[in-house]
């Protein structure tokens, strides 16, 4: 089969690879006809990550099962699926809690698996032909039909949609509500979007890519053209002085000032600076344990300088970590079947999975117009 693998820091190929198959008789094998290229991806891409070279990316997955384990019931072959980027089984401790970005056990000394990522488990990702999917019944979001019509807005339920959305539930935002996002990346307008649908009362998006900003301001959101000193300022003038109720971090450690600058505590010091007293805060921007390329030696340790002393005195709320998928995409797919959602609409480019490479090289350049890449195998 063809698929996308890491040789090393922004070398990426199509190779042909051995065929994914079923390993377990709870696996399923997914034919892939859509995957998106995810910001995450960028971590590994740059070489950022201990991601081992060989690795085939990709972790926003959406296609058709042509083969069943013995083990699989529910699932059939022929059906049209999107996966979470978590793998997990659906019985540990984490799992019965609904806790399924955290498993126990699809990665064995960790909490926590996902496809083509780094420190996430052995597990090959879906930037491919086809797709080995561990524990099918639980893991596996059989979609509606004609799903295929709107396949680019279904992928979207296999990440970044639903993480948007955790980041509004983290920070815990309600309607009325102001909300403040740091990031119009995909993630960022994702928790956007989430927040309106959720009826906020307000929505401002702060960061420095126009074209990401103008796609914030298309969805009814403020935007806010700066991530240096001044967007604080703007945001409480925005909230009459006393900051937003709630605020989403979905930038994560490799956040750059406006001058270009890498500043990794600048989305979070500037989130407690800009919510209110007794506000909450959403953090599902990525921050590594590790980073071998961090501009310092916190950071190349996954430390940061964080105001705590200003987010204790103002008695803050953050929540953190990556999207427990499964909590949220069967709601938000039900929005999607009905009308409700189109979070399609931050897609800019669609490239045959050929030429993924090239949607890697421009879309970590953030050149201008590039959002959101969609790679469809069948092209």
């Amino acid at each position: 089969m063809k698929a996308l693998v890491y040789k090393g820091p922004r070398d990426v190929v199509i190779n042909t690879v051995p065929d994914a198959k079923i390993e377990k008789p709870t696996d399923v094998l997914v034919k892939i006809t859509t995957t998106n290229i995810c910001g995450s991806d960028l971590h590994m891409f740059e070489g950022r990550t201990s991601v081992e070279k060989g690795k085939i990316l990709g972790h926003e997955n959406l296609g058709i099962v042509v083969e069943a384990g013995k083990a699989v019931e529910r699932v059939k072959v022929g059906d049209r699926v999107c996966l979470p980027f978590n793998i997990s089984c659906g019985y540990c401790e984490n799992c019965e809690r609904g806790l399924t970005g955290f498993c126990l056990t699809a990665n064995p000394g960790s909490a926590g698996a996902a496809y083509g990522y780094a420190e996430m488990g052995p597990y090959h990702g879906g930037q491919a032909e086809l797709l080995r999917v561990p524990y099918a019944d639980f893991n596996c979001l059989v979609l509606p039909p004609g799903a295929e019509a709107k396949e680019n807005d279904y992928v979207m339920l296999s990440d970044i949609f639903p993480t948007g959305y955790h980041a509004t539930e983290l920070a815990g935002v309600r309607p009325g509500d102001s909300v403040v996002v740091f990031g119009s990346g995909p993630v960022g307008l994702m928790a956007a979007y989430s927040s309106m649908i959720k009826g906020a009362g307000k929505v401002m998006v702060v960061d420095a890519h126009k074209d990401r900003l103008a796609l914030a301001e298309k969805i009814g959101a403020i935007p806010i053209d700066n991530m240096d000193a001044s967007c604080v300022d703007q945001i409480l003038s925005l909230t009459g002085g006393q900051g937003a109720d709630c605020g989403c971090e979905c930038v994560g450690y490799q956040c750059h000032d406006h001058p270009g600058h890498e500043v990794p505590n600048l989305t979070l010091n500037n989130l407690v600076k800009s919510v209110k007293p007794t506000g909450g805060i959403g953090v599902v921007g990525v921050f590594m344990p590790q980073d071998p390329g961090g501009a310092d030696e916190m950071a190349k340790h996954g430390q940061i300088a964080f105001d705590f002393g200003e987010f204790f005195t103002k008695g803050q709320r953050m929540g953190t970590g990556q999207c427990n998928v499964k909590a949220y995409n069967r709601k938000l797919c039900n929005l999607i079947a009905e009308g409700k959602a189109s979070p399609s609409f931050i897609v800019s480019h669609e490239l045959p999975l050929d030429k993924a490479p090239e949607g890697y090289a421009n879309f970590d350049a953030r050149k201008d117009g590039w959002t959101k890449v969609v790679l469809k195998t069948g092209v």
